[in-house]
């Protein structure tokens, strides 16, 4: 294991937490385990654990860049995420607003529909 992989298993756990983390890795097969490698090493060891902009931030990003581009599956995780990172529910809206705006409303309208579902899942109050 690479100090990479080690700081990214590290950081994933932080952000996303252990439950899913380890349902994620019970899931993993030789197949994909270089996939699964190549994220933990580079999104999570590399991205994720650089201190340039917080995690708070680093969640706004990604939520928007995931509704922006209609990668839309990951977005209830990270969501699920901002119990973590500190990202409030009102910062979330003003980021898919963004995308609104900058990437089309479908896009933002669908992310806003994944965001309230799963915060409601969540039992936050919106």
């Amino acid at each position: 294991m690479t100090d990479k992989h080690a700081k990214g298993m590290q950081v994933r756990r932080a952000v996303l937490g252990e439950a899913h983390v380890a349902q994620a890795e019970a899931a993993r097969t030789a197949f994909d385990t270089p996939f699964q490698n190549l994220i933990t090493e580079s999104a999570w060891g590399t991205l994720w654990a650089d201190e340039t902009i917080s995690h708070r931030d680093r969640s706004l990003l990604t939520l928007a860049l995931l509704a922006a581009t209609g990668s839309v599956s990951e977005i209830p995780m990270h969501i699920r995420a901002t119990q973590s990172t500190g990202a409030r529910p009102e910062e979330v809206m003003q980021a898919l607003m963004h995308v609104a705006v900058y990437a089309g409303v479908p896009k933002a309208n669908h992310a806003i529909k994944l965001a309230k579902e799963t915060y409601r899942e969540m039992g936050v109050e919106l």
